[in-house]
Parts: structure tokens; sequence; C-alpha cells
């Protein structure tokens, strides 16, 4: 275990985000544990980092190993700030889902392109505190990985839905049944309790992201489908988890060779406060994201 020094690493990365077996890659070699302290606390766990043919690629469990975080205490900031730290410019993220609608049964995929937000507690900006920015997000994941994400899932041996609207809760209770209709009726495809603040975040970041939603249950609007259980999603997972690491092992490389996107320069024109306007204690917390001119006169 090793703890990062002080210098952004420089070296473009591949970014995965999910569950802590997500690494247990064929091929991947030279894994070593990166602990990281961020101006916004602490990740969710240390990082863990190896390469896959030369590629380097940084792993983060969503929720700890153990799974010990719930989706509303997971700090979302610490964890896309140290994607940041380790050099990564793209985030492939994998996640389970309910799904809300018959034809996305459990075992299926969907390459998630649009999400509706139903969050109450979370912090999903790095923008406050004296800094405004303001990122597009009309289109809330990276276009091209999620392709790259798509492709790779269905060469996985998994069917594939080719976009999909993701509903993100706050739980960590799941939907009542009147909720759950609710989202139907919005026209929602899935739904999940993490992953829009990851994208919200890699977006203000300059990072692209996507993410592979797995259904794993029938959420609670199907009348012919068991209530949604713990046993029941686990068991679902435990089948997938193959096939998600298989569509990482396949997506990494492809990620990175995209070259650049516009995800990488979203804070462009994002940013509206001037610069005598930022302080000293603004400037250090958010000084990996400003790297750049900043706004005003």
């Amino acid at each position: 275990m090793s703890t990062a020094s002080q210098n952004p690493a420089e070296e473009p990365s591949v970014g995965v985000i999910g569950g802590s077996g997500l690494y247990e890659i064929d091929g991947l070699t030279d894994l070593e544990e990166i602990v990281l302290a961020t101006p916004f606390g602490d990740p969710s766990d240390s990082f863990m980092v190896g390469r896959l043919d030369g590629l380097r690629m940084v792993f983060l469990p969503r929720h700890g190993r153990g799974h010990k975080i719930s989706p509303s205490e997971i700090n979302y900031r610490a964890n896309i700030w140290g994607m940041k730290r380790l050099g990564v410019d793209r985030i492939l993220g994998v996640g389970a889902v309910g799904s809300l609608r018959e034809e996305i049964p459990p075992g299926d995929f969907v390459a998630v392109d649009q999400f509706i937000d139903r969050t109450r507690h979370r912090a999903d900006t790095f923008f406050e505190g004296g800094v405004v920015a303001h990122v597009m997000f009309g289109d809330p994941v990276c276009g091209a990985i999620r392709e790259v994400l798509r492709d790779a899932a269905t060469e996985a041996g998994v069917k594939v839905h080719d976009g999909g609207t993701y509903v993100c809760m706050e739980g960590p209770q799941f939907s009542t049944r009147a909720e759950s209709e609710m989202y139907r009726s919005f026209g929602a495809h899935v739904i999940g309790m993490t992953n829009l603040q990851e994208a919200k975040l890699a977006r203000e970041a300059e990072i692209c992201y996507a993410t592979l939603a797995m259904s794993t249950d029938y959420d609670c609007w199907y009348e012919g489908h068991d209530d949604v259980t713990v046993d029941a999603i686990l068991a679902v997972m435990a089948k997938n988890v193959g096939f998600a690491r298989e569509a990482v092992r396949l997506a990494a490389p492809r990620a990175m060779a995209l070259g650049a996107c516009a995800c990488h320069k979203s804070l462009e024109t994002a940013i509206l406060t001037s610069r005598e306007a930022i302080s000293d204690e603004a400037r250090l917390r958010l000084d990996l994201l400003l790297n750049r001119p900043l706004g005003g006169s």
C-alpha cells in the first residue's frame, strides 16, 4: 500500500467504479493499492492501480470493500477528485439497477444515456464556497464511451439495451409501488441509487464518463414478479459479475484509443467567478480542477 505524492499523475488512465470484484480481470498486472486524501474528505476506499497490456487502470469500489457505505453516504466528490488526481480522464461505471420495463428483465444490461435526479441529501458539485460554475449536462454521459461500453458488453455475451433513462433515487429503501409507477410514467427505463452524482462530478472534472447498468430485478411495479429482495439482487449480480469484468477488459483500451473529447473541455466556458473574487482557500481546494485561466478580469 502506498500514499500518492503531491503532484498529479501525468499518465492518462482509465478509471473503473463499481464493485470490488471488477479488478479481478484476466491479464491485469502490477496491482498497487493507493491511499489518497482529498480536499473533500475520504474516498470510498483506497484506489487499486494496475496495468492491462500496458494500459494504466484505476479501480475504486463505490461502496467500499465489504459494501459498507450507503448510497447517500458515498463521498462522490472525493471519489471523482481522486480519479482526476491519479490521471484518469475516462471513467467506466458499472452498477446494479432495478428495471422499469418488462423488456429489460433481470440479467440484461443497459448502456444508459439519460438521468432523472430524485436524490435529496447529496453533495454533487465541486463548485461552491466561493467559486461558481455551470457545466453543460444536456447529454449527461460521454457518447463515445457509452458506445464503447455497449459494444464491449455485447461482445462479452450479455444482452445490452442501447440507451435508456436512469432514475437516481435517494434510497436506501427501495421504491413504493406508487413511486415505481410514477417513474414508469416518466418514460424511465431503470432505477438505481448511485450513478448520477458520478456523472455530474465527472463532467465538472472534465472526465469522460459512461455507465453500464445491470438489471437485477423488476423494482416493485411488476405484479407478476416477486418483490425486490437483497438476496435476489445478489444472486443476479453474482451471475453477471463475470460479464461485467469482461466488458471492462474489452472497453478500457478502446476508450483510451478514442483521443480527445469535448468532455475534456467542459469547464472552458462554465466558470463565472472572476479571478479576483476567488479566495486563496478556494484556489487551493480547487487547484486540480482550475488549472486554467479563470473567468473575469
